[in-house]
């Protein structure tokens, strides 16, 4: 029939285009696994390269320790920050043979499997089960298990822990006082001890996923939280092939690969965690708002990859070698006297003001977008102006200008007292500029 034809060719283009994504010295195997595809039933609704998984040869420990020592792991990641995630995969499979597995959390990171499969080579996932999932992530793990003919490692919480977290704080706690112990409990010391048995893991990370947070996600690492199996600093190594990849490529890959997805994507799901701490977004709202929405959205992080995170670091520490929009910036200087009047409502003009600390790695990765806006609203009726508000201030900042963490970004209208706080973490020049607009209107 006619429509078989169509499918036939339909199945021939999608299989040219994947063996030509590949690196030369998989295309072979591609080539070989698609005259195989061709001998298929032809109700098949898609065939792709599915690889045949045996076990690792078991490996001289000694040369491999040996091998893993000498690696330049910076140097490395900047080798590999421009190669594809198939092309990072398949090193990163290739240096630690079953030393090394995938962290699947149920979402968009199964892409990262599809990856790993497309190698042809041996590859171990697991999975952290906290007893909290969503019924549709528990499908997916199912469904994922059946499409590549793999069995998930899943790991589990300890029962004591958790039951004495549920008697002493209530199912729901972490409403009241933060998600972090909950995660700590239920997802961090699992995922340690998981990580104990191993020498590296692959993780679906993108610094698109959270651009207060996750910006500092080197395509692979040396795992600056957790250890390996022979334990100490160093003794772990991390992959993220998906760092470069933004969430409409991801997403691009997924579906002309015909992989199983979470059916919460469906319904308005980007950034999918435990159920009571997902929720759906909203057009134009950023993933990882679905997540932890009653905390400050600028560092949603459960801990699991908090080692991305750019630290703050102790009071001690928390100095720069530098001031934020300096000298030329078309940023306006505020001082405490100039900051009381305008929180007093003596305004002649609306202010967006930033208030800042210039050792906050989220304050400094603002820089160049708050100058943008403020360049693009010269000579209007908005002011832009910062405030450093750390140190003495803070208190100050706090009580009359709704300070809560660094940085914090609020609307100050003309004629009037108060002030309107910027809430999300979308800290683009173009999101900036249209919350602007609607505060302040054109004219």
């Amino acid at each position: 029939p006619f429509s078989i034809k169509v499918q036939a060719v339909q199945q021939a283009c999608h299989h040219l285009w994947v063996r030509n994504s590949l690196p030369g010295n998989m295309q072979l195997q591609a080539s070989r696994s698609m005259r195989a595809s061709r001998v298929q039933a032809p109700h098949a609704s898609r065939i792709h390269l599915r690889p045949v998984v045996r076990a690792a040869p078991v490996a001289n420990a000694a040369a491999v320790e040996a091998k893993v020592d000498k690696v330049d792991w910076p140097a490395l990641a900047k080798e590999l920050d421009t190669k594809s995630p198939l092309e990072i995969m398949d090193k990163a499979l290739e240096h630690f043979g079953q030393d090394i597995a995938i962290a699947f959390s149920g979402a968009e990171d199964v892409a990262i499997i599809e990856y790993a499969h497309l190698t042809g080579r041996p590859y171990r996932v697991f999975s952290l089960d906290t007893g909290r999932l969503n019924p549709e992530t528990y499908q997916l793990f199912d469904a994922v298990e059946k499409h590549y003919g793999i069995h998930i490692e899943y790991t589990f919480p300890d029962a004591q822990e958790c039951m004495e977290l549920v008697r002493a704080k209530g199912m729901f706690s972490f409403y009241e006082d933060g998600h972090q112990e909950c995660c700590r409990v239920r997802k961090v010391r699992p995922l340690r001890r998981q990580l104990g048995t191993l020498k590296a893991w692959i993780t679906g990370q993108r610094k698109d996923q959270s651009p207060g947070t996750r910006m500092a996600v080197p395509v692979v690492e040396v795992d600056p939280v957790f250890e390996g199996v022979e334990g100490g600093p160093g003794s772990l190594i991390k992959y993220n092939p998906l760092s470069n990849m933004s969430s409409a490529e991801v997403w691009n890959f997924l579906r002309v690969m015909g992989v199983p997805t979470n059916k919460l994507h469906a319904c308005g799901y980007i950034s999918i965690g435990c159920e009571p701490c997902t929720r759906p977004v909203l057009p134009n709202q950023h993933e990882r708002e679905g997540r932890w929405w009653w905390e400050d959205a600028t560092a949603k992080e459960c801990g699991l990859h908090s080692g991305n995170v750019k630290k703050d670091g102790s009071t001690e520490q928390r100095k720069a070698d530098r001031d934020l929009w300096i000298d030329g910036s078309a940023v306006q200087t505020l001082d405490k006297a100039a900051a009381e009047k305008l929180a007093g409502g003596a305004r002649d003009k609306d202010t967006l003001l930033v208030l800042y600390a210039p050792w906050c790695p989220f304050c400094q990765a603002l820089e160049p977008n708050f100058e943008a806006v403020a360049k693009d609203l010269a000579g209007s009726h908005v002011t832009v102006a910062k405030f450093q508000a750390d140190g003495d201030d803070k208190e100050w900042a706090k009580a009359n200008l709704g300070l809560t963490t660094f940085p914090t970004i609020v609307m100050l209208p003309k004629a009037k007292s108060g002030f309107v706080k910027y809430a999300s973490e979308r800290r683009d020049p173009e999101s900036l500029g249209m919350w602007v607009k609607t505060m302040a209107g054109t004219a």
